[in-house]
């Protein structure tokens, strides 16, 4: 009889604690889980987190319990642990009326964005895709995703998606403006860009981009408008700096434009990035164009120490070499206007024994019309006059300036050329030259002339 109610007993014991966990987990958890839900809405997110690390605690499968743990913990900022909760959620996909597919999976997508990792942000947009056919945002963030991984095919694939599903997308129509203008397809790129501003008149990359249009179509005042409305924008503001000081830059206004590329470098939240370093090539061409060359050295110098093989600052420090050792040619490359001419005049007078007749500024230099010192007319028959071409330029001569150069002297009835250069020739210019009536002087010989001239030995 004993070992009998002993039985019973046990049976009994077994049924209650069976039931126990059933009416734990059917009438107890979800009135734990619902007063989660009401400490998170109204607010007490340090209680909601106590109740639910208490139940996870218990279970650690426990999905609903880790999905509103992950909430609270966002509302409260610690989206680093939300994420944690959240891709444990992930693994179970287990979806109901309290884990919402949809909302869960574009918080999640969000937060793997945040902390950078787009191959798992992507899934979760092709996910949502297929669970929202009809929202825009899902393609538009899937564009943006294959755009960062440079492919732009997909990036403008899933772009045209979203306009199709919203043509008032207006961030779709500015990032697919983006690639279009990237791929040369101007017309449907203004376009885009077009519509994106008027769905939205403060879209940044859009204003951007018609900046850039408008600048590459030389329309100046326009493009510059257009960079100065984007400056309130961190994501923009030195690539406008930039875009602006170029703007100067090319219509010749070379103050304006070293102000703006000095104010592109003081934006700078990196001395490294290619953008602050474009900002000191560009002030550095600026410094050239002045003839301040001891201040574009000093940009190129600070450019080679974060990146030897940027563009061609390594060559450009390699030309200007001499003018730590040259005072002659440092003169020659960095004299202003008037006492370049004088140099250019002895040079023609003395080390080529000829008659400067007219002198005029060019771009790179000076243009002297010479004869020969005994010529009586400058369009002496016997004695033709020379064109004699100075050249301050770190860039080595293409035969295309020397084919445009005798098409120029042709036009004079000029038959001989004479072509002076800091620098050098290229082989295809040797080549030109050497069947015509063109002398070309190179860096070497320059320096030989301005060694032989009174001009430096007076002064």
């Amino acid at each position: 009889m004993s070992t009998m109610f002993i039985g019973i007993i046990l049976i009994l014991g077994t049924g209650i604690a069976v039931l126990l966990v059933f009416v734990i987990k059917s009438v107890l958890a979800p009135k734990k889980i619902e007063t989660i839900q009401k400490l998170i809405k109204n607010g007490k997110y340090a209680a909601a987190i106590k109740q639910a690390k208490s139940l996870t605690a218990k279970n650690h499968r426990d999905a609903e319990a880790r999905y509103l743990l992950g909430k609270a913990y966002l509302a409260e900022g610690k989206s680093e642990l939300a994420l944690m909760e959240f891709k444990a959620v992930n693994t179970t996909a287990i979806f109901s009326k309290i884990i919402p597919e949809s909302e869960f999976r574009k918080t999640i997508a969000h937060l793997f964005l945040k902390y950078n990792q787009p191959e798992e942000a992507l899934k979760e947009y092709l996910l949502l895709i297929k669970l929202e056919p009809f929202q825009a945002d899902h393609y538009y963030q899937t564009g943006v995703l294959f755009e960062d991984r440079e492919n732009s095919e997909q990036a403008i694939q899933y772009y045209r998606k979203a306009i199709e599903t919203d043509p008032k997308h207006a961030a779709a129509h500015a990032a697919l403006g983006f690639l279009l203008y990237r791929a040369k397809q101007t017309a449907d790129a203004k376009e885009h860009l077009k519509l994106a501003l008027q769905i939205d008149t403060r879209n940044n990359k859009a204003l951007f981009i018609q900046g850039k249009l408008q600048r590459e179509s030389h329309d100046y005042a326009n493009a510059l408008v257009s960079f100065e409305k984007v400056l309130r924008d961190p994501e923009f503001k030195q690539k406008a700096l930039i875009e602006r000081g170029c703007c100067y830059l090319e219509a010749n206004s070379i103050e304006k434009a070293i102000l703006e590329f000095e104010r592109a470098i003081k934006a700078s939240q990196d001395e490294t990035s290619n953008d602050t370093l474009y900002a000191r090539y560009f002030l550095a061409d600026c410094y050239e164009k002045k003839r301040d060359i001891d201040q574009a050295i000093s940009q190129w110098e600070k450019i080679f120490a974060k990146k030897r093989n940027f563009r061609d600052v390594g060559e450009k420090l390699s030309q200007y070499q001499e003018l730590r050792s040259n005072d002659h040619m440092k003169e020659y490359l960095t004299a202003n206007r008037d006492a370049f001419f004088e140099i250019c005049k002895a040079i023609t007078t003395q080390a080529l024994e000829l008659s400067v007749r007219e002198i005029s500024e060019t771009k790179s230099g000076c243009s002297i019309i010479a004869v020969e010192n005994d010529a009586e007319k400058w369009r002496n028959v016997r004695k033709m006059p020379r064109m004699i071409m100075f050249y301050r330029d770190p860039n080595l001569i293409e035969d295309s300036y020397l084919r445009t150069l005798q098409e120029d002297m042709k036009k004079q009835s000029i038959i001989r050329g004479v072509i002076i250069t800091s620098s050098g020739f290229t082989r295809t210019a040797l080549e030109f030259a050497e069947s015509r009536p063109l002398e070309l002087i190179n860096k070497d010989k320059l320096e030989q002339m301005l060694a032989s001239i009174e001009f430096f030995k007076s002064s």
